[in-house]
């Protein structure tokens, strides 16, 4: 009996030290990998910066850039994971900065934001955007630094319970997973009534809570009706007809 106890707390040991290396050592920050957008490689330049920490930075390939986004990642996600848009809105005129934070929460530096726009903003129009919990992060940082921005994007997110945007004339673009299972559709929604009252709330069909970036199916979620392909075509074309809306 005593050797199986043995046995249970040492796999136990060994569970709890594999879980809590997985949250601290996180996976390498590259570059390049599954990111090419439909569009092709060529309209964008890519490069791996440090800028208060590591900084993926896209811009256009020709040309400067008339808008700068800043995105903060969602949970755990590694940064590389949204390249695939910055890439895309490149073509539009578009520089994305994707920094990674510690532990990969952007909960962990809330006001990243600030050392970007002074390195990248000058002359530019400034967006912040997150996705999931670095959405959260994002309208939070927002909500403190609203003369700082020409507009939100949240993508399955909204803001914390404490946070309010509502008397805020900043144009906000919601985008909502149709069939999101970590993100409530319902929260959501609830989450307008701390937003400013000409927020777009955009659903995106069939679409699911791992769909806004490419890392991989994501515990808890739902069960997608569409390809992750048409997901962010959908996701793609709402971001830029917000992004044209505020030139």
């Amino acid at each position: 009996m005593r050797a199986w106890v043995i046995a249970g707390v040492s796999l136990l040991g060994g569970y709890l030290i594999a879980t809590a290396r997985q949250a601290v050592v996180r996976p390498p920050l590259v570059i390049g990998q599954d990111a090419v957008p439909p569009s092709g490689p060529d309209a964008a330049r890519v490069t791996l910066e440090n800028v208060g920490g590591p900084v993926i930075d896209i811009r256009p390939a020709q040309g400067e850039a008339d808008t700068l986004l800043v995105f903060y990642p969602g949970g755990l996600v590694r940064p590389q994971a949204y390249e695939w848009l910055g890439r895309a809105l490149a073509a539009q005129g578009v520089q994305t900065v994707v920094p990674a934070f510690p532990l990969d929460l952007a909960v962990t530096g809330i006001g990243r934001a600030d050392r970007l726009i002074a390195q990248y903003g000058q002359g530019k129009r400034v967006v912040i955007a997150g996705h999931s919990l670095g959405g959260a992060m994002a309208a939070q940082y927002a909500a403190n630094n609203p003369d700082a921005l020409a507009g939100l994007i949240l993508m399955a997110a909204y803001p914390a319970g404490n946070v309010s945007l509502k008397d805020r004339t900043l144009p906000v673009l919601s985008l909502l997973a149709e069939r999101d299972g970590v993100a409530a559709p319902d929260d959501v929604r609830g989450g307008l009534e701390r937003l400013p009252g000409g927020t777009t709330l955009t659903v995106i069909p069939g679409a699911v809570h791992s769909f806004f970036g490419r890392y991989g199916p994501q515990k808890g979620d739902g069960l997608p009706t569409v390809t992750h392909a048409q997901a962010e075509e959908e996701i793609l074309n709402a971001v830029q007809a917000f992004l044209t809306a505020l030139k």
